[in-house]
């Protein structure tokens, strides 16, 4: 059997065995990091979440981040109890604790908080937020490109559960990834409402067709940093570049494709239903794209370095 690989592939490192955690406002031992069966995010989901790289010591697009955080919990009722400026300073504490400058990846996650009762209503959690950061070192290690598998589980309309909020609620994507894994794919493709692809389970998804890069509409899939910035990249360079409505036979058809994501950057698609897309490795478009973005990244973090010295309270 080959060698199963995901969008979220790492290298393996010792020092993750040893982690010193965030929770409720204290650094803690990796084993001492655990949170109520009563928890509204464990019993329900009820909870948001982000990913967030930390690159030469900056987090990476770090307002923008906040900003779809913020706007979550401002959907969901949700109180997350610290300011943009202390989920910044716990970020960058927890850090320090564990000796982290570069090639980390932060899952900060908030819920409702403690139950007094196992039901739903969100009344019931009156004990205030759980706000939990797990930070590893993460480096990417995608042996190869990644392959699709189109699946029946599809993103649904936002009346339903909004794609653009991230939630604890991953059952959905949990499902379609499972199918794909199921018919010997490493993640899954899934569509729209209405029959046009749309996104994977994890990340999002472009396809480059005669030199032009079109992504989904954005609909119906998750408000991705990435993949807002390689939009923006693609039109600063003069790369033609679209959000419209396409299918799996125009997919199919592909030069090339890719994924975005925060963890991997840049992710390249080899096949997609067992059909192979282009060469079947990174393509010259996505190469392109590729150091583009690696740029913009680097000349973020060195503006907001220069603009931000160390200022992170400190958290014990």
């Amino acid at each position: 059997m080959s060698q199963r690989t995901s969008t979220h592939s790492t290298a393996a490192d010792p020092r993750n065995e040893s982690l010193k955690l965030f929770l409720n406002g204290k650094i803690v031992p990796k084993a001492e990091a655990v949170v109520s069966i009563y928890d509204s995010g464990f019993m329900l989901g009820d909870g948001i979440w982000e990913g967030l790289r930390l690159h030469d010591g900056v987090w990476a697009f770090l307002e923008a981040h906040l900003d779809r955080l913020f706007e979550a919990a401002l959907a969901l009722d949700l109180d997350i109890g610290m300011t943009r400026q202390e989920i910044a300073d716990a970020l960058d504490a927890t850090a320090r604790a564990n000796g982290m400058t570069d090639h980390v990846h932060a899952r900060l996650m908030v819920t409702r908080g403690v139950k007094v009762r196992p039901f739903q209503h969100p009344a019931l959690s009156q004990s205030g937020p759980t706000v939990a950061i797990i930070m590893e070192h993460s480096q990417p290690s995608i042996p190869r490109p990644i392959r699709l598998v189109s699946v029946a589980q599809h993103r649904g309309l936002p009346l339903t559960q909004d794609a653009k909020l991230n939630s604890h609620s991953k059952l959905n994507c949990i499902i379609a990834c499972n199918q794909a894994i199921r018919a010997g794919g490493d993640e899954a493709l899934m569509f729209d409402p209405f029959g046009f692809v749309n996104t994977t389970n994890a990340c999002n998804f472009f396809i480059v067709r005669k030199g032009e890069v079109w992504t989904s509409t954005g609909d119906y899939c998750m408000n991705g940093i990435t993949r807002r910035n390689v939009i923006e990249l693609c039109r600063a360079n003069d790369i033609p570049v679209f959000e419209r409505n396409y299918t799996l036979i125009d997919s199919y058809g592909a030069d090339e494709a890719f994924l975005t994501g925060t963890f991997g950057g840049m992710t390249p698609v080899g096949s997609i239903d067992g059909r192979t897309i282009g060469s079947g490795d990174r393509g010259a478009m996505t190469e392109r794209i590729s150091q583009l973005y690696r740029d913009l990244v680097r000349r973020h973090c060195d503006a907001m370095a220069a603009q931000r010295p160390d200022k992170a309270k400190k958290i014990s």
